[in-house]
């Protein structure tokens, strides 16, 4: 299971991948630099004091607190455009390193949609558990790590069997394989937990987990 990890954390910095991840970044930014753009129209356009000091002093710290604000949403919003290009990211993998086998299927448009929205709310979650263990001391750490490891391991797994087998068949896989899906789950949430590192998740995980999937579906030491 480590050897996929590590082999999974090497790639995603390979050429192909590189350009999935960039695009998914200039999708991210564009939708939060409009954000941006809004909340200091917002406030510019409701806001009017007596002073013109005063405008540009509240201007300036909407502009500061929206951006640390929006900092925030950076990991959630790149994890929705990255389920766009979860099926791209999957054929690469078994293009590049599973040449001889039967390719995959990508989902149906409709449920990867679904499957997209499903995981961009398991990242949400697990951001907002992130931001409270930040702001209250003493808060388990290892709640984050098992209610993340869970739910990205399951998310991720089945959305690699799915690519192989109908989706009940996939759950059953899932359940049978239960402690190794967990335990690359809490894997996929220590990159998850990482600033700057998690923005790369949802392409590590996709890779990782197809290593996971082939390995288990051959019978092969994990």
């Amino acid at each position: 299971m480590f050897a996929s990890a590590s082999r999974a954390m090497s790639q995603v910095f390979q050429p192909a991948f590189r350009a999935i991840f960039f695009k998914m970044i200039g999708f991210t930014l564009a939708v939060l630099i409009m954000v941006w753009i809004g909340l200091q129209t917002l406030v510019v356009g409701f806001v009017n004091l007596p002073y013109p000091w005063l405008d540009t002093v509240i201007s300036v710290l909407t502009g500061v607190g929206a951006i640390v604000g929006l900092s925030f949403l950076i990991a959630p919003v790149s994890a929705l455009f990255a389920g766009l290009f979860q099926d791209d990211i999957a054929d690469i993998v078994e293009q590049g390193d599973y040449p001889q086998d039967r390719p995959g299927h990508a989902l149906p448009f409709a449920q990867s949609i679904f499957l997209t929205l499903k995981f961009t709310g398991v990242v949400i979650l697990g951001n907002l558990f992130a931001l409270v263990l930040l702001l209250v001391p003493g808060v388990n750490l290892v709640a984050f790590f098992l209610v993340n490891g869970y739910l990205l391991g399951r998310e991720f797994f089945e959305f690699a069997a799915m690519r192989f087998m109908p989706p009940e068949d996939a759950k059953k896989l899932r359940r049978a394989r239960g402690g190794t899906v967990f335990m690359a789950g809490l894997i996929i949430a220590a990159v998850l937990a990482v600033p700057i590192l998690n923005l790369v998740t949802p392409i590590f995980a996709t890779i990782f987990m197809m290593h996971l999937y082939k390995r288990l579906a051959t019978a092969q030491p994990i």
